[in-house]
C-alpha cells in the first residue's frame, strides 16, 4: 500500500525518486531550496513557503496565460529554480522585470513574481485569465501600489577610532558622522550631512585607522567635540522636516552603528542614547531576507555586486560607504522590497522589532542633554 505522502528535501534521494517518477525528463541538479511531496498521484512542490502541484501529464508551463485557460499552467517556483541565466532574463524581459544581478538574483527576482501572483490571487476564482495581464502588471509595480512607509530614508555609517587588532572592550569613538538622505519616492539622495569629530579619550589616530579610513589627524584636531556635531546633526535634520512634515527612518549596514559605535560614544559624551536612533533599519538582514542569502557571508561589496551596482568613492569613507549603501536600499525599493524597522537598541542590546512596530514613525530629531560636564568622563564607567 502506498503511503499518503512522501517527502524529500533539498534534491535527496526520496525526492529524487518522487520527482523522477512523476515528472519526465527529470534530473537531480541538487537545488537547495525544493521540497518535493507525493500525494496520490500529484506532486507538491514547494519552495520558500510556495506549494504549486503538478500532474505527472503536466507540459512546462508558461508564463503568460493569455491563451491558456488553465490557471494552473502558470510558471511556478519549481521552474524557476532549475532555469539558466538566459532563460531567467527572457522571462524577466517579458514581465518587463529588471535584468541586472548575478543569476542567484535573477531566479530570486522571478520566484518573488510567482510569490506575489500567488498571494494576491488567493481564494479569487483563477479561471479568469484573461484578466491577468493587468493583475501581472500591478504586481510587477507592488512599490508603487505598497509605497514605503517613510518619506525619508537617513543612511547613517559611522568611522570610529580603531586599532589593527582591536581589544574586545576597546572604546570606539566616533571620528567621522556623515548622513545620506535618500527620498523613497523618487529614489534620489537629496541631500548629505557629514562632519568630522575630535576623539576625547585616544586623540591620537594610530597609523592602522588614518591608512583604513583616510582621515588624517589634522582632520580631528580641527573638528569639534561629539556633543557639538551631534547638535548640528540634529539641527540639520529637522531643517529638513524629518518627524515633522515627514516620517522617516535610520537605516544602517549592520548592527554595530547604533548598538556599539553611537552607543560607546554617548556613554564617553555622558550623554543619554537619542530617542530617535533607538530603532533602525539593518539594511544587511533586509537583503539576506528579501534575497534568501545567507547573512553572515553577506556585506557592503557583495550587496553591490548582487545588484550590479559599481561601488563609488572610497571604501571606509563613512560618506561614500553612506552614499553606497542608499544606493543599495533606493535598489531594493525599486524591486517592491518593504524597508521596515527591524532591529532597535534595548537596555544595550540589539533586539528585534516586529509586528506593527516596523512601521512605526520615528520621533522628532532630539539633541541628547548633557547627563554630566565632560569633564567627569571616566573609561572605568563605560559599559561595553
Amino acid at each position: 500500500m502506498e503511503p499518503a505522502a512522501c517527502k524529500g528535501r533539498r534534491g535527496g534521494r526520496a525526492a529524487a525518486a518522487v520527482a523522477k517518477e512523476n515528472i519526465p525528463g527529470w534530473q537531480d541538479d541538487g537545488h537547495a531550496d525544493v521540497d518535493f511531496v507525493k500525494e496520490g498521484s500529484a506532486l507538491r512542490i514547494e519552495a520558500n513557503g510556495l506549494a504549486e502541484t503538478e500532474s505527472p501529464s503536466s507540459p512546462t508551463p508558461d508564463l503568460e496565460c493569455d491563451d491558456q485557460p488553465n490557471p494552473e499552467q502558470c510558471l511556478t517556483t519549481y521552474q524557476v529554480v532549475r532555469m539558466g541565466r538566459s532563460e531567467l532574463c527572457n522571462h524577466l524581459t517579458r514581465l518587463s522585470l529588471d535584468t541586472s544581478g548575478t543569476k542567484e538574483v535573477l531566479r530570486q527576482r522571478l520566484k518573488s513574481y510567482c510569490q506575489l501572483e500567488h498571494r494576491r490571487k488567493g481564494s479569487e476564482d483563477r479561471s479568469a485569465c484573461s484578466e491577468r495581464p493587468a493583475i501581472v502588471r500591478s504586481i510587477l509595480h507592488a512599490s508603487k501600489l505598497e509605497p514605503c512607509a517613510f518619506n525619508y530614508i537617513c543612511v547613517i555609517d559611522f568611522e570610529a577610532t580603531c586599532q589593527e587588532h582591536n581589544p574586545r572592550d576597546f572604546p570606539h569613538e566616533i571620528i567621522e558622522f556623515p548622513v545620506v538622505l535618500l527620498n523613497t519616492s523618487t529614489l534620489q539622495i537629496e541631500d548629505t550631512f557629514q562632519e568630522y569629530v575630535k576623539p576625547f579619550l585616544n586623540p591620537t589616530l594610530s597609523n592602522f585607522c588614518t591608512s583604513l579610513t583616510g582621515i588624517t589627524q589634522e582632520t580631528v584636531d580641527a573638528a569639534d567635540y561629539f556633543p557639538e556635531v551631534i547638535d548640528r546633526v540634529v539641527n540639520w535634520m529637522r531643517q529638513k522636516g524629518l518627524g515633522t512634515t515627514y516620517t522617516y527612518a535610520i537605516l544602517t549596514d549592520g548592527s554595530w552603528d547604533m548598538a556599539r559605535f553611537l552607543n560607546i560614544q554617548c556613554q564617553l559624551s555622558q550623554l543619554p542614547y537619542p530617542r530617535f536612533a533607538k530603532k533602525w533599519i539593518n539594511v544587511r538582514k533586509t537583503f539576506c531576507y528579501f534575497f534568501k542569502l545567507s547573512r553572515e557571508k553577506t556585506k557592503l561589496s557583495h550587496m553591490l555586486e548582487c545588484l550590479e551596482l559599481q561601488p563609488e568613492g572610497r571604501a571606509h569613507s563613512g560618506l561614500d560607504d553612506s552614499r553606497n549603501i542608499a544606493r543599495v536600499a533606493g535598489s531594493l525599493l525599486s524591486r517592491g522590497c518593504c524597508l521596515r524597522l527591524n532591529e532597535r537598541l534595548s537596555q544595550g542590546r540589539v533586539t528585534a522589532v516586529r509586528g506593527g512596530e516596523t512601521l512605526a514613525a520615528t520621533p522628532v530629531p532630539s539633541t541628547p542633554r548633557h547627563k554630566h560636564s565632560r569633564n567627569s568622563q571616566s573609561p572605568s564607567r563605560l559599559r561595553i
